[in-house]
């Protein structure tokens, strides 16, 4: 078994210290002191790749920039590195997404991984013109995931739905491969349309036992379905030499999170009507008492940014412990993301995936392509240092 990891873009800006943002908060809550231009931009797409990460997710909402152009501009400077593209399905027509998808594909030659994002926040979707409410959303994009599927496998589609209504719908060529489609959502609505749609199932970073709850959700719904989606978790890290370097980083990053910013977020995200974002508030309380909320869990980055709010803390081999903690459980893909997320993927890459390696967990893409390549089992197998 081979684990696979995932790195961020963060369209909206990086700094040295937390960056707002995320899930419904409005425009201008986020941006730090580093622009998110394409060179910056850039200079993370590479290091992922260069280090071994299989792709990078690349967010979506008011929040941010568009995910489809800052990804599309990043493909010529990279190699290898997928993009994981955020999208919400019903604010442009299904065709034209299974177009826009399909043109990715052939440009990129293949390195398109889309994330479907329904929505949790009404306020912000009728920002975009969209005001139906959050079941109808899920609906909704059940209807809009048919018709791009069945555009995707090179049929005309005539669809006539409650949300989505398309007649004699075709695309000039369907995409090779066909993009994997990662889904979130913890809501009663989210669970069905995920397992019908979904090749990779994406929760947040919840304790273990929590985690566990929830794959079994879905599992069963999709043994009922008859499918069997795969497992991913979306999580920031901070991870050092030693666990007490780690816990002065995060300590670093709360001292720098004042009252009234704390509360001001705090205040939007009350609002929220995903169930994830109210699970992720219910971590920590909106305050900064016992942020612990598992060992080497933290829930400090949930105080002042929406969506995934919690960080794996610790020395590199106690982050690769919970790692292979949440791979017992049955996961398989890790969304990861840092403050900076430039030094913090070195951090990661350099420190925990030798581990990792070591243990049998991960194989470096850089590695296999290689060894593809050639066809020399040890060609490009760079030495691994010993340790734990």
């Amino acid at each position: 078994m081979s684990l696979t990891f995932h790195w961020f873009l963060p369209t909206y800006g990086d700094s040295r210290h937390i960056v707002g943002g995320g899930h419904g908060l409005p425009p201008g809550t986020a941006g730090g002191v580093r622009p998110a231009t394409r060179a910056y931009l850039g200079q993370i797409a590479r290091s992922a790749e260069q280090l071994g990460f299989e792709g990078a997710l690349t967010p979506t909402g008011g929040w941010c920039d568009d995910a489809w152009l800052s990804t599309a501009m990043l493909v010529e400077g990279t190699e290898r590195l997928k993009f994981l593209v955020a999208f919400r399905p019903g604010l442009t027509s299904p065709t034209l997404a299974a177009q826009m998808a399909a043109t990715f594909q052939s440009s990129s030659e293949g390195r398109l991984l889309l994330n479907v994002v329904v929505g949790g926040e009404a306020h912000e979707q009728r920002a975009y013109g969209d005001f139906l409410a959050k079941d109808e959303r899920y609906a909704r994009a059940d209807e809009f995931l048919q018709i791009v599927r069945a555009l995707w496998r090179g049929k005309t589609v005539d669809f006539d739905g409650v949300h989505q209504r398309v007649q004699g719908a075709r695309i000039p060529h369907v995409p090779s491969p066909v993009p994997p489609l990662y889904f979130g959502g913890s809501s009663a609505a989210a669970g069905p349309v995920a397992v019908a749609h979904s090749d990779v199932y994406l929760t947040w970073g919840e304790p273990p036992a929590q985690v566990a709850q929830k794959l079994d959700w879905i599992r069963a719904l999709g043994a009922a379905a008859g499918r069997t989606p795969r497992f991913g978790i979306r999580l920031h890290v901070i991870t050092r030499d030693t666990s007490e370097a780690a816990w002065a980083e995060a300590q670093r990053l709360l001292d720098g999170l004042g009252p009234a910013t704390i509360a001001g977020v705090q205040a939007g995200l009350a609002r929220s009507e995903s169930e994830g974002q109210k699970r992720m508030l219910a971590l920590h309380g909106g305050t900064k008492d016992s942020l612990q909320v598992y060992p080497n869990l933290w829930a400090g980055v949930g105080l002042v940014r929406g969506g995934a709010g919690t960080a794996l803390v610790g020395s590199h081999t106690e982050v690769a412990d919970r790692i292979a903690e949440y791979a017992a459980l049955g996961i398989d893909e890790f969304v990861l993301s840092g403050v900076p997320h430039l030094e913090e993927a070195y951090w990661f890459g350099e420190g925990v995936l030798p581990i990792l390696a070591r243990r049998g967990l991960w194989t470096s893409p850089l590695q296999a392509a290689t060894v593809r390549s050639t066809g020399i089992p040890f060609a490009g197998a760079a030495p691994v240092p010993a340790g734990p």
